[in-house]
């Protein structure tokens, strides 16, 4: 199996709830095959004034290769839940539909489809919890990472972000993940050495507390590990931080031309402070060329303080705040039905609802930069702009816009399109004016014919 190892091939169709495989031999026991739409979409921002989309490509490595094996399909008949006849069929299982979405490191709105499956109902409606749970995490944590790195680059200056997040994330898949979609949102390096490996990511690090602590003297324990990594990072707040920094300083001494320590790391203290003397007592040193880089409950609200208090600062490692999205630990996501057999489909619910038929986003612009996006018809209605969702799988296999795609191209993606919003959405803090997103007419019709038709079959129903 394809998707990042982290799923064994034999049971990777079981990753899903149960009621997805009791609907599933619901509709096969009652020949429901038709063609059904689904929509993946966010419903509300909450405290982001963008997200960025994020997870298709492990979306589309699952529908893929998505079939029951002998074991998968052994667990299911110990269920008792399941027929033979329907394990019998399940046996040729795979998906076979289209899925249509935007390109990875797409700034997404409310309400627009980030992914769009077109499928036999059973095909499309079992995709939904992988579907859900690799693009909302991973849109989740994008969506943290670029204002993280928007704001380290406030001013114009190209200041490194590394993902420290590893140790505190939900998981090791998560870890993984969060990396991966860090690095689409412009994070440069990882900490994560299994995600270095799987995803061919820069990875970095520095050292801990407990190496200066285990060694008799701290001097000692920087003369060590320079002599062995001369190119490293030194962490010089383990007892005093300006003592630390006067003691890199001698070490410069003590090598003279040898000397080659990149920075020192501040992780404790006001860092602000520390920043500004340490610079300080580098310059003097005529160590201009090392660097500052700090840690410490970093988010993009602490980075952008530091900045706004002109702290000569460098390089930023960012850990549970981004790797978790403590802010925002989760995004209104949802994957509704919006097409069957044909006729348009929806949820009436007042706080629920979702648009009906298959859609397109087009993405409007004035000089350069993106105004308006109108959710249209499939058809488009002939709205002028750019159009965002792309096919990406046909008849269950990939087309050229599908295909894998170096996670570069992806960054690159996202930092081109990001860098057309409107500077309001890209600035701290959440409370920025909004971005319109409007239906077109067409999409308006279908709107409220649909909730009419609804309406009344629910009042024959009553009678």
């Amino acid at each position: 199996m394809a998707f990042d190892d982290h799923f064994r091939s034999e049971t990777a169709a079981l990753y899903t709830d149960l009621y997805q495989l009791t609907m599933l031999q619901a509709y096969w026991r009652e020949g429901m095959d038709e063609t059904a739409v689904f929509d993946l979409f966010v419903r509300r921002l909450k405290d982001r004034n963008y997200l960025l989309a994020c997870g298709l490509e492990q979306a589309l490595e699952y529908l893929e290769e998505l079939s029951f094996s002998e074991e998968a399909l052994t667990y299911l008949e110990a269920q008792d839940q399941f027929s033979d006849d329907f394990l019998a069929w399940l046996e040729d299982f795979e998906f076979t539909g289209d899925v249509y979405a935007v390109p990875e490191g797409t700034p997404v709105f409310p309400d627009e489809p980030l992914v769009e499956v077109v499928a036999p109902i059973g095909e499309a409606q079992l995709a939904e919890t992988f579907l859900l749970n690799q693009i909302t995490f991973q849109t989740m944590i994008a969506s943290k990472a670029v204002r993280v790195v928007e704001a380290a680059r406030s001013g114009g200056r190209d200041r490194l972000v590394a993902d420290f997040g590893m140790r505190r994330m939900h998981g090791t898949d998560a870890s993984m993940k969060a990396a991966r979609a860090a690095y689409i949102a412009g994070v440069d390096a990882t900490s994560n050495v299994a995600a270095g490996q799987a995803y061919d990511l820069p990875i970095t690090g520095t050292m801990a507390h407990s190496y200066i602590e285990a060694h008799d003297s701290e001097m000692d324990a920087f003369r060590e590990f320079a002599e062995l990594y001369p190119e490293t990072i030194l962490l010089v707040d383990t007892y005093d931080t300006i003592s630390g920094v006067q003691k890199v300083i001698d070490l410069a001494e003590e090598k003279g031309d040898d000397f080659q320590v990149r920075g020192i790391r501040l992780d404790s203290g006001d860092l602000a402070e520390l920043a500004k003397e340490s610079r300080r007592l580098l310059d003097q040193a005529g160590l201009t060329d090392v660097m500052i880089f700090v840690s410490s409950g970093l988010d993009e609200y602490k980075i952008r303080d530091l900045l706004d208090r002109e702290a000569p600062i460098d390089g930023f490692g960012v850990g549970t705040k981004m790797g978790t999205s403590a802010d925002q630990p989760a995004l209104d996501s949802a994957y509704k039905l919006c097409g069957y057999a044909g006729t348009p489909r929806m949820k009436l619910s007042s706080e629920k609802s979702n648009l009906p038929g298959r859609k397109q986003v087009i993405r409007q612009y004035e000089n350069g930069t993106a105004v308006r996006d109108v959710i249209a018809t499939e058809e488009a209605d002939r709205h002028t702009g750019a159009p965002l969702l792309e096919r990406v799988m046909a008849e269950g296999e990939r087309t050229d816009a599908g295909s894998p795609r170096a996670l570069d191209a992806h960054r690159e993606h996202a930092a081109a399109r990001v860098a057309e919003l409107p500077d309001r959405l890209r600035a701290l803090p959440s409370t920025a004016e909004g971005y319109e997103v409007v239906l077109s007419d067409a999409m308006e019709r279908r709107l409220d014919e649909t909730r009419t038709a609804l309406r009344d079959e629910m009042a024959v129903e009553a009678r």
